[in-house]
């Protein structure tokens, strides 16, 4: 009865404080940028903490993961890790993490690590996820945020050096480490900074694909993403965000990977994309996990880094999906010993290669969900 009490209250909390909210924005318009907006992020930052709270002490999902506490509060520990953790994406999880909760529940375990992306721009949703990056915190879990540099949505009346450019993303890289956005890159790492606990940052993914995301090699050099790299990072550091995991995350299908790696003083790890397309289209087959992996996963792991698998999965079509899980689940850790993390790549809607729209998702598909367990527990 109290917790539904509690639950009327905050209900009720989160309904004034919302109509305030809405008067203050339409009363201070412009001027709710700044330190009125930072005001509103700690007012629903405290709503959430509240609600998260409580949602976290019902389910006693924080408490089934007090094991993984010492990786995710310290980046030393985690970057060292003795063992894997699994974590997932799942793209219907915007608002809710319900569909997580219930891939975990398919699957009998928490997972550790919750995966998600956000590009950069001057939209509230481009800024820092402080209140998801919390939740996620207080469910027991580590935050793991693949942060692409998309330039077209930046306001020009915040970034006048871009006013006049027609395209912001060609050779984008070169305007990010000349400074151009430093106010927003700041921005951001003062607002992880103030975070505290780590996080995986995974920033400008795959940029050795030539064909996908607009700071790849039809718009900027090696050197520029390098050079973007390292700036990005420095001011992370400049500002004391030390809680920041970089992840560089090149795509393993292209032999030219190592030509955009920064360095090893500005990597913490190393994230490999591992997909399985099936015959979905003219340029795909069925390959097996250890051909779409080994390959990389021999040249990078010579790094020194700990290894994740950023995005792992298979489609059902041109072959066995449930044996493709079953296989690679069981050839960790021995097979790939740099292995340390590995997030299931749980999306359902993906339009982000093909005319089709791809399903990843294996939560209804009962025989994956059985390999996958089987895997695990052995």
């Amino acid at each position: 009865m109290k917790t539904i009490f509690f639950r009327i209250f905050l209900v009720l909390t989160a309904i004034v404080v919302g109509i305030a909210i809405f008067m203050l924005i339409s009363y201070a318009g412009d001027k709710s940028k700044g330190p009125f907006e930072d005001f509103l992020t700690s007012i629903n930052l405290g709503i959430a903490s509240m609600e998260n709270d409580l949602v976290a002490r019902e389910d006693r999902r924080s408490k089934d993961l007090e094991w993984f506490d010492r990786y995710r509060n310290s980046p030393a520990v985690l970057n060292t890790a003795d063992t894997i953790f699994y974590g997932i994406y799942d793209d219907r999880s915007s608002t809710s993490f319900e569909n997580i909760v219930r891939v975990e529940d398919s699957l009998d375990m928490h997972l550790p690590i919750i995966s998600f992306y956000t590009a950069w721009g001057s939209k509230k949703e481009q800024q820092f996820p402080a209140i998801k990056a919390q939740a996620i915190y207080q469910l027991g879990s580590m935050p793991m945020i693949t942060w692409e540099p998309w330039l077209d949505d930046f306001d020009p009346a915040e970034f006048p050096q871009i006013a006049q450019k027609m395209n912001n993303n060609e050779e984008g890289l070169q305007l990010i480490s000349n400074g151009v956005f430093d106010p927003y890159i700041v921005k951001w790492a003062l607002a992880a900074k103030k975070f505290r606990h780590p996080l995986f940052l995974r920033f400008g993914h795959e940029m050795n694909d030539p064909y996908r995301y607009p700071w790849g090699p039809h718009n900027n050099a090696p050197e520029d993403y390098i050079a973007a790299w390292k700036h990005v990072v420095t001011k992370f550091r400049e500002v004391g965000a030390s809680n920041v995991v970089w992840m560089w995350s090149p795509h393993i299908a292209y032999e030219n990977a190592r030509e955009y790696y920064p360095g090893h003083e500005y990597v913490d790890w190393i994230g490999l994309t591992t997909l399985n397309y099936g015959t979905v289209a003219p340029w795909s087959k069925w390959w097996t996990f250890d051909e779409v992996f080994e390959k990389g996963y021999n040249e990078f792991s010579q790094y020194d880094k700990p290894i994740m698998i950023s995005e792992f999965g298979s489609l059902e079509v041109g072959g066995d999906r449930a044996q493709w899980y079953a296989d690679a689940l069981s050839s960790l850790p021995e097979q790939y010993p740099a292995v340390k993390a590995l997030i299931y790549f749980h999306a359902a809607g993906d339009n982000t290669t093909t005319y089709k729209v791809l399903d990843w998702s294996f939560v209804d598909d009962e025989e994956v969900v059985e390999a996958i367990k089987s895997s695990i527990q052995k």
